[in-house]
């Protein structure tokens, strides 16, 4: 996963400051995703779970809203007004994204009700999964509709 995303950083970074922000919290969210996948009570540093769990609840929330209300629209409206045919391709990718934001979102409402430690390890575990998939997804959102147009926005 975090390999990934420093691939995804190398490739679209400098280009524009909000997928930039974004794809730094991403790496943020996949750093304390694995610190996390596979713990016991406590992890290194002696800090709860629980702690770690509510700060990657909170960096989840935000990267998942920042996708929705910030990069993606953005990424559309540069397939607008370059006048690419590409945008075709959101009607497809979307409703996946839309399916994995609740995957997503049902993980942070129900995080505070686990209360055994394999049951926590499993939702982790399901979170990972669509973790991945999202990423997949975003990073061929980014490759269809705002690679085509780098060179004239970085112009």
């Amino acid at each position: 996963m975090l390999k990934g995303c420093q691939t995804a950083k190398e490739r679209w970074g400098g280009v524009s400051e909000i997928i930039d922000r974004w794809l730094s919290e991403r790496q943020e969210l996949i750093v304390l995703y694995c610190s996390i996948n596979g713990m016991d009570q406590f992890d290194d540093d002696n800090r709860p779970v629980a702690n770690k769990l509510k700060e990657l609840c909170q960096i989840l929330v935000d990267y998942v809203s920042a996708g929705h209300f910030e990069v993606y629209e953005q990424l559309i409206q540069e397939a607008l007004e370059h006048k690419d045919k590409s945008g075709e391709f959101v009607l497809d990718i979307i409703p996946r994204l839309e399916e994995n934001t609740s995957k997503c979102l049902s993980f942070n409402d129900s995080c505070e009700s686990i209360s055994s430690l394999q049951r926590l390890q499993e939702s982790v575990s399901e979170l990972g999964e669509a973790l991945e998939e999202r990423f997949s997804l975003e990073d061929n959102m980014i490759e269809i509709l705002h690679e085509p147009h780098r060179e004239k926005l970085s112009g």
